[in-house]
């Protein structure tokens, strides 16, 4: 199986029964989140002060949205990971760094998909059941073609959500495309992934 991470749906792969749809934990928390550290932000005191009752209790009872937040990302990861790795005995993972992402518009949205964490669960389950794990190097994964191998010429903007071949016409979505890349990259068979045999060009 061949996996690609993203922002609209946490893992794209080569098999539709296995995308990870963005669960999005943390934006469903988020209200009651943000309550917490309205109530910390009333009840701060000076410097040099002791805190108060009230601003401790805002205090522990925010970090304990937080942490339940954490752990709902994490077994949403773990459940994902063993699904995963239960059904295939390769997989071509995308060595995806999302740092830059923490720079640009989709930052509290990526930082919610926890795809870090999400990758070192899947990564670390399929080394305990003794899978085989391509980590693949993400760059231009968007741009190549999974059936021809041809590169486009320009990056696609985000807004782009479906990939077109220009050199031999294969249409699909941008993140499945992807997904395959990641197959071809790592040296597996793109029809064993998903009994799809890939168009001829």
């Amino acid at each position: 199986i061949g996996i690609d991470w993203g922002v609209r749906e946490t893992a794209t792969t080569t098999s539709d029964a296995h995308d990870l749809p963005h669960a999005e934990h943390g934006k469903t928390a988020a209200e009651c989140l943000a309550r917490y550290q309205r109530m910390m932000a009333r009840r701060r005191t000076p410097k040099n002060r002791p805190d108060t009752a009230g601003y401790r209790k805002a205090r522990k009872a925010a970090a304990k949205v937080s942490k339940k937040i954490a752990r709902q990302r994490q077994d949403t990861g773990r459940k994902w990971a063993k699904n995963v790795v239960r059904d295939h005995d390769a997989l071509a993972v995308e060595d995806f760094k999302p740092k830059f992402l923490a720079k640009t518009t989709m930052a509290r949205k990526a930082a919610d998909a926890a795809i870090s964490a999400t990758k070192t669960a899947l990564v670390e389950m399929a080394r305990k059941h003794g899978r085989t794990v391509h980590l693949v190097h993400p760059a231009h994964t968007t741009m190549d073609c999974a059936y021809c191998g041809a590169r486009a010429k320009h990056a696609l903007p985000l807004s782009e959500r479906t990939y077109t071949c220009t050199a031999c016409g294969a249409v699909s979505p941008r993140d499945k495309n992807s997904a395959r890349v990641m197959l071809v990259r790592a040296g597996l068979n793109p029809a064993s992934a998903d009994l799809v045999s890939p168009s001829p060009c």
